[in-house]
């Protein structure tokens, strides 16, 4: 993983380390092998945890999943974890981020994820917050004096895994992650604090809903991600079936 990149094409948010991993890990991987510059900002260390010892370890884990996948930077915000709500400083610190790294695709929480962490819906409003300040004019005291950065477009990941729904969004799309799969599931694996032997499940949960994602749209696997606009093209042929010819 390097650290002195001046632009990324994409930046995928989460509310603690492996959020992103799990919910859209070959996705990113995918793309990295696609030649685009990819990054992972963390709103919080997501500690403390029962099992890890203590943020470092946290840390050294979400650096090690990054440089599975590939990704380019990895940044930490230093957000309060269990204590992580939508507010102007956390607006203004990730939409700083935006500004430094001006990304085209910004990748967030899409929903709720409940009976688990209510800091993944903060993380929500916080990311679609960060990409409209991003573009403010005249209120440059509030951005260390960055440029204004317009993000051309912004994408939903899911978290929730106890619904059969599809998640909120305008519209929807399956990216094939057939080849990154394996990818995916070794930078979970990274996060031996978050998943010791007693949650090998989790893996086998990850894997099936990937398979059934990737299935439903003819891949061997894939990952479901939401638009936040209506998803419109003017090659309809290229569009439908560019993908039959790769």
């Amino acid at each position: 993983m390097t650290t002195d990149v001046s632009q990324l094409d994409v930046i995928a948010v989460g509310a603690h380390p492996d959020d992103v991993e799990i919910a859209c890990g070959g996705t990113l991987a995918m793309l990295v092998q696609q030649g685009f510059k990819v990054g992972i900002i963390d709103l919080t260390d997501g500690e403390p945890t029962p099992l890890s010892p203590g943020p470092q370890v946290r840390l050294e884990e979400a650096r090690r999943a990054a440089e599975v996948l590939g990704v380019h930077v990895r940044v930490h915000l230093e957000l309060p974890n269990r204590r992580l709500f939508d507010s102007f400083e956390a607006r203004s610190a990730l939409a700083r981020q935006f500004r430094k790294y001006r990304p085209r695709l910004v990748i967030g929480f899409g929903d709720k994820t409940p009976l688990a962490s209510p800091d993944h819906h903060q993380a929500m409003m916080i990311t679609e917050a960060a990409v409209f300040y991003s573009r403010l004019t005249k209120w440059d005291e509030h951005f260390e004096g960055l440029p204004v950065h317009t993000v051309p477009s912004l994408m939903y990941y899911s978290l929730n895994f106890s619904s059969l729904e599809l998640p909120p969004g305008t519209g929807h799309v399956v990216v094939d992650i057939g080849d990154t799969l394996e990818q995916k599931l070794e930078s979970v694996r990274c996060y031996a604090t978050q998943f010791p032997p007693a949650k090998a499940h989790v893996f086998e949960r990850v894997r099936a809903r990937a398979e059934h994602y990737g299935q439903a749209a003819g891949f061997k696997a894939g990952e479901l991600l939401s638009t936040a606009g209506t998803i419109g093209t003017k090659n309809l042929m290229h569009f439908l079936f560019h993908n039959l010819s790769e």
